[in-house]
């Protein structure tokens, strides 16, 4: 008996012991009265609210990595179960330290100085594998980092991990579900964590969006300070729209794409995914430099800026001119573009328009004449580029690669098949790979100026007819004209679905290099409505 009373106040005294070294770890103790403060809390924690902190002293950019390492055990791996992180920087820390020290030096600069942030697992980094969700990638690190990477290292961030997404950016296959890939599984939306009981093969009861799909339930989930997606039609918008998250599709050519693993290179771009405004604003001002390895980077005409948050203006709806963009298309005229909307759906987009007419907003329905057409177009463009981009990135891998072109993934997918891993097949990736390319060009050409004549063409017909500054979309609903044109988007928070509670969000579209003024709109427009919600199945940490 007394050996198990002495155990019993042992346990007693450790444990006590356990929660004043956590407590002296996880806050400060004051020279004076030993008076604890709570520690830092990252969740929903902004950019400028993590600076904020790090100047002060209130934590530190090696503390900072441990918290958001904190919230993926807790919230990815585990808990809910998100599964939106395919590999943790293991030189995360490190890198941190040397921050810190390079700020108590005076060395810190700008906004994202000591800032964790995650990037898409189809973009490169030199010390983790890339692999775009394939298993035939499993393990392929590159040589060196992406030129935007890169850019995020020299503006003082900290790569805190790899973000998982739909295999090869949701161009392997058709009918396979967003956020799904061989190898990293299923991701889920933080906003609803569970499998649909309806389906055998344990997709998400909603949809987290794709193909950056990791990078959207990251951001939502506060994993980071924000995320970098990728898109080439819809894939950052999807995402953002379906994560309650504010996102950016820039001009093609904006950011580069060097170290990307492609789908096309006349529509990729990179952009960032965050839970504001002026984060995606700060992000994106630090990978817009020019890339003499892109040359869509050096286009005459661009314009680029370093600092994207001089444009944010909560007054910038007074006197605009929005056009809200329908066009009769396949599934009738509903008078919002050509998607059939629900009820639930028209009410939040009827909503936003009034707010934007009660400051000051002329909003108005324009038609985009060419929606029909350009629904109905089949484009060769992206399955030609596929294979010719994709090679071009292969080709480049270390020689000890398992995979070095398109017709080589084909082929070991194929040797390799596994009913559960590749349950959706690789139907759009085999017939890209039987393409003759030199064969196919002159179709290839023909159907890219098509591409730019129903998408391009028209969007500049439309804005200069109406004089307008942005068209106006209910969700990524336009993000397949945006695409093709190679135009910018920025989608914003607008609401969640009566039926179901899923976010949803509405899109700003202007002509290229228009971010200044798109950002603008979104910004007043989120400041005067302040709608977005954090996931309930990720709440901060006790």
């Amino acid at each position: 008996m007394k050996r198990i009373v002495c155990i019993a106040v042992l346990a007693t005294v450790v444990g006590s012991l356990m929660i004043l070294v956590t407590l002296i770890k996880g806050n400060r103790l004051e020279a004076k009265g030993i008076t604890l403060q709570a520690r830092f809390e990252v969740t929903e924690a902004s950019i400028l609210q993590l600076q904020a902190a790090l100047e002060s002293g209130q934590v530190t950019s090696k503390e900072l990595v441990e918290l958001y390492r904190d919230r993926i055990a807790a919230y990815d791996q585990a808990g809910p179960r998100l599964n939106a992180i395919r590999h943790l920087n293991h030189k995360a820390q490190e890198v941190a330290r040397q921050r810190d020290h390079e700020r108590r030096k005076g060395k810190a600069s700008g906004p994202l100085f000591g800032i964790p942030i995650i990037v898409k697992d189809n973009i490169n980094t030199g010390n983790q594998p890339t692999t775009a969700g394939s298993v035939a990638l499993e393990g392929s690190v590159p040589t060196s980092d992406a030129f935007l990477v890169q850019k995020l290292q020299d503006a003082g961030a900290i790569i805190l991990a790899k973000a998982n997404l739909t295999e090869f950016a949701n161009f392997l296959t058709n009918g396979m579900p967003n956020g799904y890939s061989s190898l990293g599984d299923f991701v889920f939306n933080p906003y609803d964590p569970r499998p649909d009981p309806t389906q055998a093969d344990g997709r998400p009861v909603l949809d987290p969006g794709g193909s950056s799909s990791g990078p959207g339930a990251a951001a939502a989930a506060s994993f980071a300070a924000a995320t970098i997606g990728t898109e080439t039609s819809g894939s950052i918008l999807s995402p953002s729209n379906q994560n309650s998250l504010v996102g950016i599709k820039p001009t093609v050519g904006l950011a580069s794409r060097t170290g990307i693993i492609p789908i096309a290179s006349s529509q990729d771009t990179a952009g960032p995914m965050a839970r504001t405004v002026t984060d995606a604003a700060i992000v994106l001002g630090a990978i817009t430099a020019a890339d003499p390895d892109d040359p869509a980077t050096q286009v005459p005409g661009r314009t680029v800026y370093t600092d994207y948050t001089q444009f944010l203006d909560a007054g910038a709806l007074k006197g605009a001119r929005i056009g809200i963009a329908f066009g009769r298309g396949p599934l009738g005229d509903n008078q919002y573009y050509y998607y059939s909307l629900s009820t639930a759906q028209r009410a939040i987009i009827d909503a936003a328009v009034n707010q934007m007419k009660a400051l000051g907003a002329d909003v108005f329905f324009v038609e985009i004449q060419t929606a029909a057409a350009l629904a109905g177009f089949n484009s060769s463009v992206l399955e030609y580029e596929f294979k010719r981009d994709l090679n071009a990135y292969l080709s480049l891998l270390p020689a000890k690669s398992r995979v070095h072109s398109l017709a080589e993934v084909v082929a070991f997918n194929s040797a390799y098949w596994n009913q559960y891993r590749f349950r959706f097949g690789q139907t759009i990736a085999q017939a890209s790979a039987a393409i003759d390319l030199n064969a196919a060009r002159s179709q290839y050409l023909s159907d890219r100026a098509t591409d730019l004549k129903l998408s391009r063409d028209e969007i500049d017909r439309v804005m200069a007819a109406n004089n307008l500054d942005a068209l106006l979309f209910g969700s990524n609903f336009g993000a397949a004209i945006g695409a093709k044109a190679g135009y910018p988007s920025v989608i914003v928070p607008a609401g969640y679905l009566s039926t179901n509670h899923a976010p949803f969000g509405v899109t700003f579209l202007g002509q290229a290099w228009s971010e200044p003024r798109l950002l603008a709109l979104a910004y007043a427009y989120e400041q005067a409505t302040q709608l977005r919600q954090p996931p309930p199945s990720t709440p901060p940490l006790p």
